[in-house]
């Protein structure tokens, strides 16, 4: 506990005392937002907060690393390779979104890297990823990741390898690759008004702390925690290294988020949003609750979901709109909802499904006593 409580602590105490460091360098250094503003009276108006400083990704990515390692070195045990691995997906595709950001503050237009450059930058850091969770087995042959589907644990039926070795590998990789593009492409569009991804993430990833937490308390291999509830337990090779580094990333978005709410002082920014999605990817896999994070994440579904919708249905329908305008969010700003009550009741959804998923984990551990 005492790891927890440093993590989250040092986390947030960086990103609340250092943010507004970071935004006069970053004002210094000409990282302003890029906003469309075209003369479409079907656009709502973001002009007022072109010029505000982005890339306040970095901020929260620092605060995480800092709190994470202070926090393990705090408990008496060093970092775990689960605990790392997380860390990767969050720095791997922060990458990313740095790059998309810095092409656009740079050329002053809102067009960063082509869809395919960024896909196959996402993948690039999704491979690696892949491959070093099913290694690195402990004493007890317990890997970070598995090459199984999971949903509140692995699912026996449902293995990658049961195709074969060469096979299952391929398999395995895609199902990772897809999981990192699409979770943070999911953030990526969900960052569209101040502070709605920053509190959703801070919701969802805080459902994740709970649910490893948990899986510490009924770990398989000791005897000390799990009793007669042995068919209830939880393989995850380091619950406490991920509880960890989910109270240290939550503690820097609950920083960052005093900047970054309505009215923003600074915007995340790719960089911010697309660490948001390889955190959640990491803890999905990591913790064995792969199609868990559809629920448990699942606010971050709506903007993409949106998106989709109302391409196809433009398409089918030779033109005509579903939505005022897509991702959702925007939709919503046409109708004249404000901006601070929509990232309110965005925050509200995203509260209810992080609570359902953890009780939704919590009866499957029940059924499986």
């Amino acid at each position: 506990m005492r790891s927890l409580l440093a993590a989250a602590t040092i986390s947030l105490a960086f990103t609340l005392f250092l943010t507004p460091l970071f935004i006069r360098l970053f004002r210094k250094i000409g990282w302003g937002q890029v906003i469309r503003t075209p003369e479409d009276a079907h656009n709502p108006s973001h002009h007022t907060k072109r010029g505000t400083t982005t890339m306040g990704g970095i901020v929260f990515i620092l605060g995480t690393i800092v709190g994470f390692f202070v926090g393990s070195y705090t408990g008496g045990t060093e970092p775990t390779i689960s605990g790392l691995l997380v860390l990767w997906m969050m720095v791997g595709l922060g990458i990313i979104g740095f790059i998309d950001d810095y092409m656009k503050v740079r050329s002053q237009r809102s067009l960063g890297l082509s869809g395919w450059r960024k896909i196959v930058g996402q993948v690039a850091v999704a491979v690696p990823f892949g491959v070093m969770a099913l290694n690195f087995p402990n004493q007890y042959g317990e890997t970070p990741g598995s090459a199984y589907i999971s949903f509140f644990r692995d699912i026996p039926t449902l293995s990658f390898m049961a195709l074969g070795v060469v096979a299952g590998w391929i398999l395995y990789l895609l199902w990772i690759s897809f999981m990192s593009v699409a979770w943070s492409n999911a953030t990526n569009l969900t960052d569209g008004l101040d502070g709605l991804a920053t509190g959703a993430g801070i919701f969802t990833v805080s459902a994740y702390s709970l649910v490893t937490f948990w899986q510490l308390q009924q770990r398989c291999h000791s005897a000390a925690l799990v009793t007669e509830y042995t068919a209830a337990c939880y393989d995850t090779r380091d619950p406490m290294g991920l509880t960890i580094v989910a109270a240290s990333f939550v503690g820097a978005l609950v920083g960052f988020l005093w900047w970054n709410a309505p009215k923003a002082k600074m915007f995340m920014g790719d960089v911010g949003s697309m660490a948001i999605g390889g955190v959640i990817v990491a803890m999905a896999v990591l913790s064995r609750t792969e199609i868990l994070s559809i629920i448990l994440a699942g606010v971050f579904i709506i903007a993409p979901a949106s998106v989709i919708l109302q391409r196809y249905y433009f398409k089918a329908t030779g033109g005509r709109r579903l939505f005022l305008m897509s991702p959702f969010h925007h939709h919503l700003e046409m109708r004249g909802w404000p901006e601070i009550t929509i990232v309110v009741r965005m925050w509200v959804i995203a509260g209810i499904l992080a609570i359902f998923g953890v009780a939704l984990f919590y009866v499957g551990w029940l059924a499986a006593v």
